[in-house]
């Protein structure tokens, strides 16, 4: 199996559990507990049907839109995840560069292996920051300072994560960042010669973002249940995340949010947008997916905030169902990460340009010609 082999994000993943070992892909691929809510995620979609319009003369059609003030090209946000160059050599870099081709928001996390100051000055196109919130204020500080001085045009502040759901796949192979080479696993990386040169003899793995203020991640193996246990303040509140948009100044996001009860706190406290978001089913199982929730959410905010659904999405007429439903976009990780594992920026670039083509032609399909004609008409709930 090749890149050219690969026509949907499904192949992406079988491409990157080929070549991938498996403790790194199962990290990738996995979930929390039973993993039905990243199962739900991506099944949600077809619990409804689109509704199209024939005769309509969808010849020329528009998919640009303003998210969070910045234009841009597809209704699709690249979402921000953590760890990429343990995944492909190129990590954030193939990522930002292929989100400026098409002209995409895209984020790195607190978690990202690729500088705040490097993306900024690679890429001019929309960038998000994914906060973690520290314990350790002058980290918190100071990654503010940092998105401030390269211009980043929004922080995201992640809510889901006051403890580490329970990843069973990478309790059985012992995944930590950085690797540990296991004995267990020690197979499947020897197995795997190309990523195993490229970590090897590549440039060193670190966490930029953490560097000057903590060992986890960098000069200590630790896994993302324990650095969510032993880093991240479980005190955090309403008051901390307004506290945040204050000290920020600038756009300022929630992602994590999976309430209407949560969204209309997020507009009280001046929020810009929100991520509708579940951690992609990596915290708490046995939650509603992301499109689940988007109904009442909309009816709660709509109009009030910017909602991007994310998590689960893996074609695109995923992206026009959620916007149908309500979202101002759709955004995703695994449904770039699959593909940079499997080719790195080359598998990027194919990835999405897969679902600018579905996005697009879905829309001639339906007979809309602007992306807001997608309204709830769209849609038969079954």
């Amino acid at each position: 199996m090749r890149l050219k082999h690969c026509h949907n994000i499904a192949d992406f993943r079988e491409l990157a559990r080929r070549r991938l070992p498996w403790p790194v892909f199962d990290y990738i691929d996995g979930a929390a507990d039973d993993e039905r809510t990243k199962e739900r995620n991506t099944a949600a979609f077809d619990s409804v049907d689109l509704v199209p319009n024939v005769l309509a003369g969808a010849n020329e059609i528009d998919t640009s839109l303003t998210i969070m003030g910045r234009r841009s090209e597809l209704p699709l946000v690249l979402s921000p995840t953590a760890l990429q160059r343990i995944f492909h050599w190129q990590g954030e870099r193939a990522v930002a560069r292929v989100a400026q081709k098409y002209g995409l928001w895209f984020g790195i996390s607190s978690l990202g292996t690729v500088s705040i100051e490097e993306i900024a000055a690679l890429v001019s196109s929309p960038k998000m920051f994914q906060f973690y919130y520290h314990k350790d204020q002058g980290l918190n500080a100071s990654m503010i300072e940092r998105c401030q001085a390269a211009k980043f045009d929004c922080i995201a502040l992640t809510v889901d994560t006051i403890v580490s759901g329970k990843r069973e796949r990478c309790l059985r192979s012992g995944f930590k960042s950085p690797p540990t080479f296991t004995p267990s696993a020690l197979v499947s990386y020897a197995t795997r010669p190309r990523w195993a040169m490229d970590y090897v003899f590549r440039e060193k793995f670190r966490l930029p973002q953490l560097d000057d203020h903590v060992r986890q991640g960098t000069g200590k193996a630790v896994s993302i249940q324990e650095y969510f246990t032993e880093m991240l303040d479980p005190t955090m509140t309403w008051d901390t995340a307004a506290k945040l948009r204050q000290d920020w100044g600038g756009t300022f996001c929630l992602k994590g949010v999976m309430s209407a009860e949560d969204a209309r706190r997020a507009v009280d406290i001046g929020a810009d947008a929100i991520m509708v978001s579940n951690h992609g089913g990596r915290q708490l199982d046995g939650s509603r997916s992301s499109f689940d929730h988007l109904p009442e959410i909309v009816d709660a905010v709509g109009g009030q905030i910017e909602i991007i659904c994310d998590g689960g999405v893996r074609r695109g007429t995923h992206v026009l169902k959620a916007l149908a439903a309500g979202a101002t976009a759709a955004s995703g990780g695994r449904l770039y990460l699959y593909a940079l594992a499997a080719a790195g920026e080359a598998g990027v670039d194919r990835a999405v340009g897969l679902l600018k083509d579905e996005i697009e032609r879905g829309m001639r399909l339906m007979g809309v010609s602007r992306l807001d004609q997608l309204t709830p008409d769209k849609l038969r709930w079954r």
